[in-house]
């Protein structure tokens, strides 16, 4: 199985292990099928964990059966996730979220990610341009996203007291029409208006929460693997390095160093085009999820105002109706 060919959906939500992974051989060959779903907490004496239902569906000859139904452990996935990057250090593979707290506050991740970059800059001394430009790349993505994604959760907490404001809104009004009988009408409209916008902006929140956070979350955590790639690839060449300052100084056996610096450079080489080849796979899928999160944003954003317009100008039409009306009956 080619993992250049590793391509995950989005999750359902921030924290949650629930996902949908298909693996395809070839660009037009989808024979493989992974679904992750349906959390199960489990309460023992000793312990309590999370399970999760893993189902495999598959047209190939090598397996026995065409669809298999296992469950697994939280920690199951995390020593997947570390076998994988184990054979294959610099594949992008998909951070796991935690399913029991959520990551690292800001300064934590900034104090990691400085870290990170600096561990690796000492080790290389000859970072090809490519992977130079890639690590520039990685830490602008990474102070964006971060950003979008605190900004988006503070703008869904506003919008979340703003609704709970609002329901109470609605209600006075009904109250007081009770004892303004020349303004009943008029108040009972506006407490209907008010109604309807409250349903439009629950609305909009479930699609905030749905489509876009998540997705803006995930590149977070993509962001922070992001680095830990380029780290263990710089790990790689710096290796690499010190053998070839070895040799050139004489340092050790020559034949032996010799043998060395010939397996690390194949090492090497296969990191950098397995890298670079997964790098534009995941550069178009990043493009191409969030172009479509901020469109359905967009369209969610226009609906609702739309929405909100049409409920106000149709209070406006039945008021001036009814003025006019009013007005025909004193003339008469």
């Amino acid at each position: 199985m080619d993992m250049n060919s590793f391509s995950p959906a989005m999750p359902t939500s921030p924290l949650s292990m629930i996902n949908q992974v298909k693996f395809e051989d070839e660009p037009n060959l989808k024979d493989l099928f992974i679904t992750v779903d349906e959390p199960e907490s489990h309460v023992t004496t000793i312990e309590t964990f999370i399970t999760y239902r893993i189902i495999t569906k598959t047209s190939r000859g090598e397996f026995d059966s065409s669809e298999f139904e296992v469950r697994r452990r939280y920690q199951d996935f995390l020593w997947l996730k570390g076998r994988l990057e184990e054979a294959h250090p610099t594949l992008i593979i998909p951070e796991l979220s935690s399913h029991k707290k959520q990551g690292p506050g800001l300064l934590s991740r900034m104090g990691q990610t400085v870290r990170a970059v600096a561990s690796s800059m000492r080790g290389v001394k000859n970072r090809p341009e490519e992977f130079v430009e890639m690590n520039d790349f990685i830490e602008i993505f990474s102070q964006k996203i971060n950003l979008i994604d605190k900004i988006s959760q503070r703008i869904y907490k506003e919008e979340r007291e703003y609704f709970d404001e609002m329901k109470e809104y609605g209600p006075i009004h009904i109250l007081w029409s009770a004892s303004e009988e020349d303004l009943a009408d008029a108040l009972k409209g506006v407490a209907s208006c008010i109604d309807k916008c409250c349903k439009a902006t629950e609305k909009r929140m479930s699609g905030l929460s749905e489509a876009l956070l998540p997705v803006v979350h995930e590149y977070v955590l993509y962001s922070e693997m992001l680095m830990g790639v380029m780290k263990r690839r710089d790990q790689i060449q710096a290796e690499l390095d010190s053998k070839v300052e070895a040799l050139t100084y004489k340092k050790a056996d020559t034949d032996l160093l010799t043998e060395e610096i010939g397996k690390l450079e194949d090492k090497v080489e296969c990191a950098n085009n397995a890298l670079k080849a997964d790098w534009e796979r995941w550069i178009q899928s990043m493009q191409n999820d969030l172009k479509s999160a901020f469109m359905d944003m967009a369209e969610e954003n226009i609906y609702y105002y739309e929405q909100g317009l049409a409920t106000w100008e149709s209070f406006l039409t039945t008021q001036t109706d009814l003025h006019l009306e009013e007005a025909s009956e004193d003339k008469s």
